[in-house]
């Protein structure tokens, strides 16, 4: 009998690994200057710059194409910060309010049939992982009243998104230069409308009314 090959190869381990240290280190970096912009409105700095944090589990998801990849980068995540206790620790409650949002994302392309695959599946891998960051640090930490709450989903999902949109640019030239291995197209099990053709549809019907 041939022996099972393992889902994940060594070098798969090794790129989330890395992905994971640069997600913790920039993080560290735009955190306080996120807080300048979040400040006023009281509503948490990692609200904003959690869009741009959030986008390396995308980024990991679009480059592995292979489900659990973002529970894993983000489960690394929440046992670094936990045990160095670096700007963005939340103590024990890391484990949950860094680990959540991977397993948002991956149960999000899960139930698309995606794999990171395309433009919008990116865009709304990044608002999932943003917003449901957000709502655990809101549930484990901070327990923002309405307002501030509400703000701080719609500030999530718009950086998500655009965190997101970077992701896919970012794993788009990679597999184009080639740096990981032949470059591979990714597919779609079930193709989702293309952002391009969502905008162009809306200004076809503009047009026509």
């Amino acid at each position: 009998m041939k022996a099972r090959k393992p889902y994940f190869k060594l070098s798969d381990y090794i790129l989330m690994a890395m992905i994971s240290s640069m997600g913790i280190a920039v993080k560290v970096i735009i955190v306080p200057l996120a807080h300048i912009i979040t400040g006023p409105l009281f509503i948490p700095g990692g609200v904003v710059a959690g869009g741009f944090y959030m986008a390396f589990l995308v980024l990991g998801a679009s480059i592995t194409q292979k489900r659990g990849t973002a529970t894993i980068i983000a489960l690394i995540q929440a046992v670094v910060v936990t045990i160095t206790g670096t700007l963005g620790s939340h103590g024990a409650a890391s484990l949950f309010t860094y680990t959540l949002p991977g397993i948002a994302v991956d149960l999000l392309y899960l139930i698309l049939r995606h794999k990171a695959c395309c433009t919008l599946c990116c865009f709304l891998g990044g608002i999932v992982a943003n917003v449901t960051g957000s709502f655990a640090v809101n549930l484990a930490i901070f327990n923002l009243s309405t307002v501030p709450l509400l703000l701080s989903f719609c500030a999530a999902g718009l950086s998500g998104g655009l965190g997101g949109l970077i992701a896919y640019a970012i794993a788009t030239n990679v597999r184009k230069l080639g740096i990981l291995g032949k470059e591979t197209r990714p597919t779609c099990a079930v193709p989702l409308p293309d952002l391009k053709t969502i905008a162009k549809s809306k200004g076809d019907e503009n047009e026509t009314k």
